[in-house]
């Protein structure tokens, strides 16, 4: 017996949303750390399109090291206990296009700069996108990782995000247009 050939081409990717909360939301979701512990930080941006407007229905999820560059094994994600950080999180945009996550600086896994591995979830977009979102504190060590090396300087700006005055980390995402952000292949 032969096997005919197939017929079929590959389904392309969906748009996400706007209904996005069906099966993604849960409680404390943007909570990687508990709030005013020891070490939690503010990580807070904008999501913005390609003529500069802010997405009020996007989603961001965060991934990180823990602050000695450990990766977390711990279960948990989804039901939060004020305790155990995960290393995960995800929130949703709100009508200013704002997302944020209480968090902890991440560390440097095996000596390399620190980062969030960041994926955005947004309508129009016929796939999530992968980007990075580095700590602005060491110059050095930003200039020996090699994704930042090989970037020209305005591409490299728009993976470090900037520290406030709170010690909090301030990073805006942009689809699209002006100053838009490096997204990864995957």
């Amino acid at each position: 017996m032969t096997v005919p050939a197939k017929t079929h081409r590959p389904t392309p990717g969906q748009t996400v949303g706007p209904f996005f909360a069906y099966g993604v939301e849960f409680p404390k979701m943007h909570e990687v750390a508990f709030p005013h512990s020891p070490g939690a930080i503010v990580l807070g941006g904008t999501v913005y399109d390609g003529a500069g407007a802010p997405i009020p229905d996007a989603f961001v999820e965060i991934w990180s090291a823990d602050t000695d560059g450990t990766i977390s094994r711990e279960r948990g994600t989804f039901r939060r206990d004020d305790h155990t950080f995960t290393g995960f999180g995800r929130a949703f945009t709100n009508d200013d296009g704002h997302f944020e996550f209480w968090t902890r600086n991440p560390g440097g896994v095996d000596g390399r700069a620190p980062f969030f591995a960041a994926i955005v979830y947004a309508r129009g977009l016929p796939d999530k996108l992968h980007t990075r979102i580095y700590l602005p504190d060491d110059d050095e060590v930003l200039d020996r990782d090699p994704l930042l090396a090989s970037l020209a300087a305005d591409e490299r700006a728009t993976l470090i995000a900037a520290r406030t005055a709170h010690g909090h980390l301030r990073h805006d995402i942009r689809l699209q247009g002006e100053n838009e952000t490096v997204f990864l292949a995957f």
